[in-house]
């Protein structure tokens, strides 16, 4: 589901929509399943887990199914908008991912568990969208509330990673930081899937198993090079033009490149050491003459640097 245009670039905070004081609409009390409180305080003993995954509508019935949570909510995590609505939120102006907010018994449940649920349940792949869900508010997240979750996030996030470059999916491109404000969804979107059973629910997983802590080792890339060490290895391994764009900060030809029309599928990787930069699914013809690319595979694929 999405509302007006789809947007893949993250706004910046000076373009975000300036929101509001206080909450454009009322929030309600109770869970419409469980009873419960959806907002704090909440017993003691209880922790909080917030998680991104696509649709929150579908999300949060995961998280509400699962034995030892105690209530869970819609909302929106992650942006720079405060007290957004769903409207502003889809028009990928404040920030904010469609977020499920879990509160849960440790003992009856840990946030490892929730973790492998959440892996689990989407493709933490796919950038920008979740499945046919199209923009940043659908992007894979985990927003931690102190070190214990983020570490143990990292761990899982590293370790399904692996698991799933193993079976030829692409590097995973989950958020993971620290859990700021959340601001609850509209009554609508509240428990929306027990309201209306038979509604869009949008979870597709990979498929693959997510196995906390199973990866012990860095994972290694079989196509990744040494760098060399020398300028006359660089001139060896590179040819003129490579040497010149890479060791020189050239720029080739506009139209020039063989990979200007090229529409299959696959990894664009680094001509020096062939670290994976770019996949070609998200690749666009932007007519400047240069392959154009929506996102890299991960945050930390590249690095970019203002001209």
């Amino acid at each position: 589901m999405f509302f007006g245009r789809r947007k893949s670039k993250m706004i910046t905070p000076g373009k975000a929509l300036p929101g509001r004081d206080r909450p454009a609409f009322t929030v309600p009390a109770q869970h419409a399943v469980f009873g419960t409180p959806i907002r704090p305080p909440f017993p003691d003993g209880l922790r909080t887990a917030v998680f991104a995954l696509g649709c929150f509508w579908g999300a949060e019935r995961l998280f509400w199914r699962t034995d030892g949570v105690y209530t869970t909510a819609a909302g929106y995590a992650g942006g720079f908008t405060p007290n957004p609505t769903y409207k502003e939120v889809c028009s990928g102006r404040t920030g904010h991912a469609e977020a499920v907010l879990a509160v849960f018994d440790p003992a009856k449940v840990s946030y490892e568990d929730l973790l492998t649920i959440f892996f689990e349940a989407h493709d933490p792949t796919q950038g920008m969208r979740q499945g046919n869900d199209a923009g940043t508010q659908y992007r894979s997240a985990v927003y931690y509330a102190d070190d214990d979750q983020r570490r143990a996030a990292e761990a899982t996030r590293d370790a399904y990673d692996h698991a799933l470059r193993h079976a030829n999916f692409r590097p995973i491109t989950t958020e993971i930081a620290p859990a700021g404000p959340f601001y609850y969804a509209e009554d609508y979107h509240q428990q929306y899937l027990h309201k209306v059973p038979g509604g869009y629910c949008g979870l597709a997983g990979t498929g693959v198993a997510c196995s906390v802590g199973a990866v012990t080792q860095p994972e290694t890339d079989d196509a990744l090079r040494p760098v060399p060490s020398s300028d006359a290895e660089w001139r060896e391994r590179l040819s003129p033009e490579q040497y010149a764009v890479l060791r020189k900060a050239g720029t080739e030809p506009p139209f020039s490149g063989e990979y200007v029309d090229a529409d299959e599928d696959g990894l664009y990787r680094c001509a020096a050491c062939s670290n994976a930069l770019f996949d070609g699914r998200a690749k666009f013809h932007s007519g400047t003459g240069w392959p154009s690319f929506t996102e890299a595979v991960s945050p930390d694929a590249v690095e970019l640097v203002e001209d």
